[in-house]
C-alpha cells in the first residue's frame, strides 16, 4: 500500500499543496493451475491495515490456465476472484473499480476511493506475452497505467519463466514487456507510452527468481534461525539487481518475511511432493520514481488457496498538484511571449548530421543511429516528418524516427533515433535486390523551413525471407551469391548426407527432386535451410521436453540466421530449442506460405475428410509439397516419441496457429498435419 504524499507541484509555475493523503495497496499472490473458486475470504490480506488505503492495485498469476483461458481467453474464474477481492476490501471505505485487465491467467485489479475518482483520467490497459515465440500468454505481464491529478502512474504485474536455471530466461522477458508493451492514448497526436514513460512505476507479481548456490537444508535452516539477510545474498533477483542487469532504477524494499514459495497448497508445510523445490522469495513488489518511501512489506501465511504465499506492500507517494489559478495566469503570460516572439523570429535548427549510414543491416536485428536537433533560434518551434508527395507515411516501411515529432524550447536540444528494422514485410524484395536502404526523410518546422536527412545503409540478405523456390535453385548460402544470381539461378537439388532423418525421407526428397541427386542442373528438393535445422532437431532433439513450447534466446536465434545465411561456422550453433523457435520463425517469414494463400479455404474446408486433404495436398507447388511432406515426416517422427518429448497433435497444430502474423498459414498447415498423421494411425501411410 502506499500513500500519495502532499507537496508543491513540480512544474514551472507556482504550486499548491495537495490536501487529500493518499495511499495506495498494491497485492500481489499467485494462485495455482486452474483453482477452484475462492473459498476463503481475502480479507486478512487485502484489509490488513488499520485505516483504509485510497488506491488498491491487486495482481494473480496463474489465474486460471486451462485451455479455453489459454485459446480464447475465456475464463469463469475471472467474475469469482473479481466478487472476491470487491468483498474482501477495507471495509471503512467504498470503492470503484478502475480497470481490470487480464491475460490467460494474469490479471490485474485497480480500485480507487470513490471521492478520489473524478482525479483520474486517461486510464489505459495493455497485456504482451513472452511464452512460446514470445508472444503466447501462459508467460508475460498485463499494465495499468492512469493520469492522477498531474501525476502518470503505470502498475505492471508479471509472470516471468519458471526453474531455477532460467535466470536469463526471465532478464530477457523483462527487457521484452519494457520494449513491447506500449499504452495507445486516445490523443493520437501524441506517441504512444511505454512504461519508463511515467514518474511511478509501480511493479508486482510472481518474478520467478529463485535462490542459488545452496541446497534445499541449508535454505530451510537459515529460515529456522530467520537470517533473512544472509538468505537474501543468495537471491537471484537482488544479485541482478546488484549487477544492474534487469530492473534499473528500481527499488525494492528490505525483506523481513520467510520466502512465499513453495507450500503444500492448503498448509504451511514446505513442499513435500517428489521435486522437493527449494523456498524462494517469488513474489515481488518493485517501484520506480521519486518521493516514494515504504511503511509496510509482509507476506500473508494465513491464507493456504495457493502454494504460493501472498504478499503486500504499504507505499507513500508524493503526486504533482497544479495550482489552476496560478497555472492559468503563467499560461496567459507565455502565450503574450511567444506571440510578441513569434512576430519577430522565425523558427530555426540546426542538426548535427543529416547523412546517416546503417551498416550492415541484419533481418530480425534493430539497427540505430542518433542525431541531435538544436534550438538555435529565438523561439520555440515544433518539429515533424512529414510524408513526401504521393507517398502514405515520411518513411520507407522498415525505417522509423523516435520521436517523429516534438516541441522544443529555445536553447533546447533532443536526441533522435532512426531505427532499422528488417521483418517480414520487407525482407522480400530487400533479399532479391529490389529494394535499398535508402530513403529521404523531410523534417519540416511549423511556421518554418524543412529539413531533409539522407538515410543509406547495406542490407546483407537472408534466407529469411526468401521464397522456397528461390532457395531451391541455390545450392551455396544466400550470402554468397551475387544478387542478380539469386533473381535467375535456375539448377542444382539438395543432396540428402547420412542423417537418419535423411535417409527416412530421401524416397520423398528423390522423388521430388529428380532422380539422380548429381545432377546440378536441376533443383533442390527443399531448401537446405529447412533440412539444416530439422535434421539438427532430429538427430539432437526428438526426445526434447517442451520442443516448440519453450522459446529459445533472441541471441542463438541470431546466430542460427547467420550461419544459415553464411555457412559459418561449421555446424548449427544455439540450443534445441532456439533452433526450433527460429524454424517456425523461418516459415513464418516465407513471402508465399507453404500452404499457398490461394488454398487457404480448401484447406480448412477438407481438414474433416482424409481423401479431400490428400487432394489439396497435391495441388501444392511441387517445392512446397515437398517442404510439406518433409515436415509431416517430422513431425510424425517427433510424436513417436511423445512419451519423452510430451508432444501431441494438439500442441503442434495449436502452436502454429498461435504464431503471430501467420497463423491462419501455419494453423491451415498443422490442421493438414494432423490429418496426414491419422493416416498412419489407420495403417494408409501417405508416404508409402
Amino acid at each position: 500500500m502506499f500513500s500519495f504524499l502532499p507537496f508543491h507541484q513540480l512544474f514551472v509555475f507556482p504550486g499548491s499543496l495537495c490536501q487529500n493523503a493518499l495511499r495506495l495497496a498494491l497485492i500481489s499472490p499467485l494462485f495455482p493451475c486452474s483453482p477452484a473458486p475462492p473459498k476463503e475470504s481475502l480479507a486478512p490480506w487485502l484489509s490488513c491495515s488499520t485505516s483504509p488505503p485510497d488506491v488498491y492495485c491487486v495482481g494473480f498469476q496463474e489465474l486460471d490456465l486451462s485451455k479455453e483461458a489459454f485459446f480464447f481467453n475465456d475464463t469463469p474464474r475471472e467474475p469469482e476472484w473479481m466478487r472476491a477481492v470487491s468483498e474482501a476490501l477495507h471495509p471503512d471505505a467504498k470503492y470503484a473499480l478502475v480497470k481490470l485487465v487480464r491475460l490467460v491467467g494474469i490479471m490485474l485489479l485497480v480500485y480507487v476511493k470513490r471521492e478520489h475518482a473524478e482525479f483520474l483520467s486517461e486510464v489505459e490497459a495493455e497485456t504482451v506475452g513472452t511464452g512460446i515465440m514470445g508472444r503466447m500468454g501462459n508467460k508475460g505481464a498485463v499494465a495499468i497505467r492512469f493520469h492522477f491529478h498531474n501525476s502518470d502512474v503505470c502498475v505492471v504485474n508479471s509472470h516471468l519463466a519458471a526453474h531455477i536455471e532460467e535466470y536469463e530466461r526471465r532478464n530477457q522477458d523483462y527487457r521484452d514487456i519494457c520494449s513491447r508493451l506500449q499504452f495507445r492514448l486516445l490523443d493520437l497526436s501524441r506517441p504512444p507510452l511505454n512504461i519508463m514513460k511515467h514518474n511511478v512505476v509501480l511493479w508486482v507479481g510472481d518474478l520467478n527468481y529463485r535462490i542459488s548456490d545452496l541446497d534445499v537444508d541449508q535454505v530451510k535452516e537459515l529460515i529456522t534461525k530467520n537470517d533473512y539477510e544472509t538468505l537474501h545474498n543468495y537471491d537471484q533477483l537482488k544479485r541482478q539487481l546488484d549487477e544492474e542487469a534487469v530492473f534499473e532504477g528500481f527499488i525494492e524494499g528490505e525483506i523481513q518475511f520467510q520466502p512465499t514459495y513453495k507450500y503444500d497448497t492448503g498448509s504451511n508445510d514446505w513442499d513435500t511432493s517428489e521435486k522437493c523445490r527449494a523456498p524462494a522469495w517469488c513474489d515481488r513488489i518493485l517501484w520506480r520514481g521519486k518521493n516514494i518511501t515504504q511503511s509496510s512489506y509482509q507476506s500473508h501465511m494465513t491464507l493456504k488457496t495457493s502454494d504460493h504465499k501472498p504478499v503486500s506492500s504499504l507505499l507513500q507517494i508524493g503526486i504533482k498538484v497544479v495550482n489552476e489559478e496560478a497555472y492559468k495566469k503563467k499560461f496567459e503570460e507565455i502565450v503574450r511571449t511567444i506571440d510578441k516572439m513569434e512576430n519577430e523570429c522565425i523558427p530555426s535548427v540546426t542538426l548535427s548530421r543529416r547523412e546517416l549510414h546503417f551498416q550492415d543491416v541484419k533481418y530480425m536485428e534493430h539497427h540505430t543511429e542518433s542525431l541531435t536537433l538544436y534550438n538555435d533560434g529565438q523561439v520555440p518551434c515544433q518539429f515533424e516528418f512529414i510524408k513526401k508527395l504521393d507517398e502514405p507515411t515520411y518513411s520507407k516501411p522498415w525505417l522509423t524516427a523516435n520521436p517523429p515529432k516534438g516541441f522544443l524550447a529555445q536553447g533546447a536540444e533532443v536526441d533522435i533515433d532512426l531505427e532499422v528494422f528488417v521483418n517480414r514485410a520487407t525482407a522480400p524484395d530487400l533479399n532479391l535486390g529490389l529494394e535499398q536502404i535508402e530513403d529521404i526523410l523531410v523534417l519540416h518546422l511549423e511556421r518554418g523551413k524543412d529539413y531533409f536527412l539522407s538515410v543509406s545503409g547495406n542490407y546483407l540478405s537472408s534466407c529469411y525471407g526468401t521464397p522456397i523456390t528461390t532457395l531451391c535453385q541455390l545450392r551455396e548460402p544466400i550470402r554468397d551469391m551475387p544478387l542478380p544470381t539469386v533473381r535467375a539461378l535456375v539448377g542444382g537439388r539438395l543432396k540428402c548426407n547420412e542423417s537418419l532423418l535423411s535417409t527416412l525421407l530421401s524416397p520423398v526428397l528423390q522423388s521430388k527432386g529428380g532422380e539422380n541427386p548429381e545432377v546440378g542442373e536441376k533443383p533442390l528438393g527443399i531448401p537446405k535451410e529447412i533440412w539444416m535445422m530439422v535434421d539438427h532437431l532430429f538427430r539432437n532433439a526428438i526426445k526434447q521436453e517442451d520442443l516448440f513450447q519453450q522459446p529459445g534466446l533472441r541471441s542463438e536465434f541470431q546466430e542460427i540466421r547467420d550461419y544459415l545465411d553464411t555457412g559459418v561456422p561449421d555446424s548449427l550453433p544455439g540450443s534445441n530449442h532456439s533452433v526450433a523457435e527460429a524454424l517456425l520463425l523461418f516459415l513464418e517469414s516465407l513471402p508465399e506460405p507453404v500452404v499457398p494463400y490461394s488454398l487457404y479455404q480448401q484447406c480448412l474446408d477438407c481438414c474433416s475428410s482424409p481423401m479431400l486433404c490428400k487432394k489439396v495436398i497435391s495441388k501444392l507447388p511441387q517445392c512446397h509439397k515437398n517442404v510439406f511432406d518433409y515436415l509431416a515426416a517430422f513431425l510424425r517422427e517427433l510424436l513417436k516419441n511423445s512419451e519423452h518429448n510430451h508432444l501431441d497433435v494438439n500442441i503442434l497444430g495449436e502452436n502454429g496457429r498461435n504464431s503471430t502474423a501467420a497463423g491462419q498459414n501455419l494453423y491451415s498447415l498443422y490442421r493438414l498435419f494432423c490429418e496426414r498423421l491419422q493416416f498412419r494411425t489407420a495403417k494408409r501411410s501417405y508416404l508409402s
